[in-house]
């Protein structure tokens, strides 16, 4: 009888679940959930209280209502007998962290914390601790700390560290009345097992961990911030389990409320990204695996521990046992895209769009790929959330260069898609020059599925062919694909996670191949991206940094 397994992707905005057969990856059936509270930018909910600029806050109790309601939808529209469900695992953006109570409890949810802001999930964009980054960078260089390098050079604003010291800073207490500070990855999987289990990716990536080294020294985190001479100990944690293996069972509380067998296996909790590897088919190297959606994380393989400058980070097994996984990505792209769309579109184009039975993507799609290569005369920077890779700073900001009177908003939407490519062919170049072998791009997400356009242009400006991922929702087919891994090969599921994938990965057949005329015009504008890159990016000129500055300070007025 075929076996089947849960998986719920944790996003920016939404929970989606995914019932899969574990014999082929076909998604039985799914459900999503948005966030009641979606992102918490402005006001903490429910009161006055306003929140700072780059402050970005979730309510962990969104997370179990959203997980509770989309497992049990789709349990019963699947048809499947529940006997036959072996598993059930999730994953998550990261770094998503949040404080919490030995008993599992949130800050948030505590009388006496629930109006203080830094009680309440930070959002991996959360970049209001940019400052702490930034001490926290100056320290580790200045003591020549040996692990900066595997992180690029840089820890982000967005990892544990400079989240946790911020709390330190603003709000000691409610960093003393935490018992640990833990990503929202393990505290789901926590409240659907009753096992507290930190898995080994997020402290890799985003924890400055290391499997062979630990973490580093008392001297170093003391340097941070007195109270953090013993916070590994005190807040961390110092045991993490690899993803694919078993975290728990599922509590009998919790099948009840889903409609599950209490006992079916449940997976360490795991990242978006490195969970989209297996289900894209990337488990060897020589690919780099886009994961395309609001913002854009890479993943690429390796035999070796290669220090790669702006990389997110390298970790042993992070992706696929027995390689080095890299990380990079982009702070957005997707959301660039919207943003332009919700504040920079006629509504004339709307109303076109309305009437041909179109959507607004959709029309300037159309609208932009009728434009020969430089036509517009555009050129942007692709920073409107910052720079994750390679220069690791989100007080980096967009631009749009090249407007008159003429430009029109196909124009720019086009030279925004290309700014986002032209922003992926420097990480690509950053990680060839230091050794990393890239022959092509796999993508999956949103993006590439609905764009084909987007495609296209990453095709020619990269000048690597692409293979997009069949699956739509990548991230949840990878986390049932764990959760198989999880139940093993004596429940019907799987003993290692390379076996899935050669069961479950799904790719379309047909490839995006670079046009040769179009990679050598688009290099041409490429050169001169590169030189505003260097320019705005590099401390030649921080006009970007300083106006920032000023936005912030008149706000305050």
């Amino acid at each position: 009888m075929p076996k089947y397994t849960i998986g719920v992707d944790f996003g920016s905005l939404s929970a989606r679940a995914v019932l899969v057969d574990v014999s082929n990856g076909n998604v039985i059936s799914s459900a999503v959930k948005d966030y009641p509270d979606g992102v918490i930018d402005d006001f903490l909910p429910n009161t006055n209280i306003k929140l700072g600029i780059d402050w970005a806050l979730q309510n962990a109790n969104d997370y179990i209502e959203c997980f509770i309601d989309t497992v049990k939808r789709t349990v019963a529209d699947s048809g499947v007998d529940v006997n036959d469900i072996i598993g059930v695992s999730i994953d998550f953006t990261s770094c998503t962290v949040l404080p919490v109570k030995n008993d599992g409890t949130p800050l948030m949810n505590l009388p006496e914390f629930k109006n203080n802001p830094h009680a309440w999930v930070k959002l991996w964009k959360h970049h209001a601790a940019q400052s702490h980054a930034d001490k926290l960078n100056e320290i580790a260089r200045r003591r020549n700390e040996p692990w900066l390098k595997y992180y690029g050079g840089k820890i982000s604003s967005e990892w544990v560290f400079p989240k946790l010291m911020q709390i330190v800073d603003e709000a000691p207490e409610i960093y003393d009345a935490m018992d640990t500070f833990m990503e929202g990855t393990d505290w789901v999987t926590w409240q659907l097992t009753g096992n507290k289990v930190k898995n080994s990716t997020t402290a890799g990536y985003k924890a400055m961990w290391d499997a062979e080294t630990g973490f580093p020294s008392k001297d170093f985190f003391k340097e941070l911030h007195p109270k953090m001479e013993n916070v590994i100990e005190e807040k961390i944690g110092t045991e993490f389990h690899p993803t694919g293996s078993k975290a728990g069972e599922l509590t009998a509380e919790m099948a009840a409320k889903v409609g599950l067998n209490p006992g079916i296996a449940v997976a360490v909790g795991n990242v978006d990204a490195h969970v989209s590897a297996a289900p894209t088919g990337v488990i060897k190297p020589g690919t780099m695996l886009n994961i395309m959606g609001t913002s854009t994380c890479d993943i690429i393989l390796g035999d070796k521990k290669i220090p790669v400058r702006g990389m997110c980070g390298v970790v042993k097994d992070g992706a696929i046992p027995g390689y080095y996984a890299y990380e990079s990505g982009q702070n957005a792209v997707g959301d660039i895209f919207a943003w332009f769309v919700d504040n920079a579109v006629p509504g004339a184009y709307f109303d076109e769009a309305k009437e041909r039975g179109l959507n607004i993507h959709q029309l300037l799609e159309e609208k932009a790929s009728q434009l020969n290569i430089g036509e517009s005369g555009l050129l942007a920077l692709d920073w409107w959330n910052g720079n994750r890779s390679i220069l690791v700073d989100t007080n980096l900001t967009g631009l749009l260069l090249g407007m008159t009177l003429e430009t029109t908003p196909e124009e720019i939407y086009r030279a925004l898609i290309e700014a986002t490519a032209f922003g992926k062919r420097r990480i690509i170049e950053e990680f060839e020059s230091s050794g990393i072998e890239i022959n092509g791009l796999t993508v999956c997400g949103g993006l590439p599925h609905k764009n084909q356009l987007l495609n296209q242009i990453y095709a020619d400006i990269t000048g690597k062919e692409i293979t997009i991922s069949e699956h739509l929702q990548t991230p949840a087919i990878g986390a049932a694909m764990f959760a198989a891994v999880a139940a093993g090969s004596e429940n019907g599921g799987y003993d290692s996670i390379e076996e899935a994938s050669k069961k479950m990965a799904k790719l379309r057949k047909e490839k995006v191949k670079p046009i040769p005329e179009n990679v050598e015009k688009y290099t041409a504008i490429y050169e001169e991206y590169k030189i505003l890159h260097d320019y705005f990016g590099t401390g030649v000129n921080d006009v970007m940094k300083r106006l920032k500055a000023i936005k912030n300070n008149a706000s305050k007025e």
